[in-house]
């Protein structure tokens, strides 16, 4: 390793030598499980005084030391002279450093409910425990050397999967794909900052300067690298957030009893009378490979009535976003009317509904499994024929939305890890933009090297804040300020 490698781990090392050193001399205590009415719920601490503290609160205090993860039913009192009973639970003790944290770590399984887990933390916190803060415990977690903070951001992200989609993205990310993707990302931007200085520092040594060559295929194959992991963007956008898909057409051309149908359940008012629907609906569907927002919105039409010109304005803020829209209409030139008037409001690709077939007569238009592909009657998108009385066409309508969705998205390769938020995007951005500009100044020769090779420098400063191997305090501050307590 050279010697300015060393330099900049001894500083990293160091940054998070003092983090942990301030961690350290506390203990600290949440609720771990969610709030509300419940069977049971978990009281975590974790520090070097955790037993201590736990001793004060938990009898027989003689009992110490439990054996370590095998849980051991103990009465849980407040921390007073009479002992005042809180609970009767199971406390489970893991020493450090093999524990989630890396610290000592114990957990108090009580009864659930609004009173019990709080009444306990709040005997622990008397007995010398502090409050943790959002995401403490996994903060100390990656300080200690136990997570990487990709992983660590992993874990957020798996709470808070709402879709077979999100969960998968988050299992990937915390098995360390991303964090071994960009950790070789980084590897290879310091290889090119090693050849840049190599003929900064040593211009007259005997094997010569530097082939050009040679750093211009380095940066080459770092913009490559970055291109590819930003080119996830998109699919992991819609894996994380559903993709919005919005059912438009005149009043009373069954968009509503078309997104019931796709749901499986009544989610929307149903009337005969033109206009019922006033304000937009959104349903998330879970489907494979990516989660479907629904949106029912009011027909599109002009009318006098204001609450219903509120309702199309609604409708046309949804279509600006749309991934895509099902075009609903009862026959073909309405159909060809709706889209025409849906363009003008978005860029979202179309897929045609020719809704109430039960009602009409055959419109030539094939029905189900056997649904066109292509356009009818000159139209220029997919057109399927469905009956949300029936089910017809429902799984081809499925399938041709899903068909428009990956054009722009992509298909999401289940070996290759995405960038999933928005502060990796941002910090591959700025990355991919740095190695853009040296690469340019590099092929102009128009500066010297010592000049070209700060945007170098300030590509890996990006990846290192990414990573978390610099700026400890401000980085861990802004990814676990979005944590739940007592993870």
């Amino acid at each position: 390793m050279s010697a300015r490698k060393r330099k900049r781990s001894a500083e990293g090392t160091s940054a998070r030598a003092r983090h942990v050193g301030v961690l350290a001399r506390d203990t600290i205590v949440a609720v771990s499980t969610a709030p509300g009415r419940g069977a049971i719920a978990v009281v975590r601490l974790s520090g070097t005084a955790a037993e201590r503290i736990c001793r004060r609160v938990v009898s027989p205090g003689r009992g110490w030391p439990l054996v370590p993860r095998q849980a051991t039913r103990c009465a849980i009192h407040a921390c007073d002279d009479r002992h005042t009973p809180i609970d009767d639970g199971l406390v489970t003790v893991f020493p450090a450093p093999g524990s989630y944290t890396g610290e000592t770590v114990v957990e108090l399984g009580t009864h659930g409910g609004a009173y019990v887990p709080l009444a306990v933390c709040a005997a622990l916190v008397e007995a010398g425990a502090r409050a943790a803060r959002p995401g403490e415990f996994t903060e100390r977690a990656v300080l200690n050397g136990k997570l990487d903070l990709l992983r660590a951001e992993a874990i957020a992200d798996l709470i808070e999967a709402r879709s077979a989609a999100a969960h998968r993205m988050a299992l990937r990310q915390l098995s360390g794909a991303l964090s071994a993707r960009l950790g070789a990302l980084r590897e290879a931007v310091l290889e090119l900052e090693a050849l840049l200085a190599y003929e900064i520092d040593f211009p007259e040594e005997d094997a010569g300067q530097l082939p050009r060559a040679r750093v211009t295929a380095s940066s080459e194959a770092v913009v490559a690298q970055l291109d590819a992991l930003l080119a996830t963007v998109p699919a992991a956008i819609l894996g994380r957030e559903g993709a919005t898909v919005v059912l438009a057409g005149p009043p009373n051309a069954g968009k509503s009893s078309l997104l019931n149908a796709l749901v499986g359940e009544a989610r929307v008012i149903v009337s005969e009378a033109p206009g019922t629907t006033r304000d937009a609906v959104e349903v998330l569907v879970d489907h494979d490979p990516w989660p479907l927002l629904l949106v029912d919105t009011a027909g599109l039409r002009e009318s006098a009535d204001p609450l219903e010109r509120l309702g199309v304005e609604v409708s046309e803020r949804y279509l600006g976003r749309a991934h895509a829209v099902i075009a609903c209409a009862e026959s073909v030139p309405g159909l060809a009317a709706t889209a025409a008037a849906i363009a003008t409001r978005t860029a979202a690709p179309i897929v045609g509904a020719l809704t109430k077939r039960d009602l009409a007569p055959d419109s030539g238009v094939m029905v189900g499994a056997r649904a066109r592909s292509g356009a009818v009657q000159g139209l220029p998108f997919p057109v399927v024929a469905v009956s949300a009385v029936r089910g017809d066409g429902l799984e081809a309508l499925r399938a041709q939305v899903m068909a428009a969705l990956a054009g722009p998205a992509g298909t999401p390769d289940p070996d290759t890890p995405m960038v999933t938020r928005a502060r990796h995007r941002s910090a591959l951005t700025t990355a991919r933009d740095e190695m853009l500009a040296f690469r340019k100044e590099w092929a102009a020769g128009a500066l010297p090297a010592p000049v070209a090779a700060t945007h170098v420098r300030a590509a890996r400063t990006a990846l290192d804040e990414l990573i978390g191997v610099v700026d400890v305090q401000d980085v861990f501050a802004r990814v676990f300020s979005t944590f739940c307590v007592g993870k």
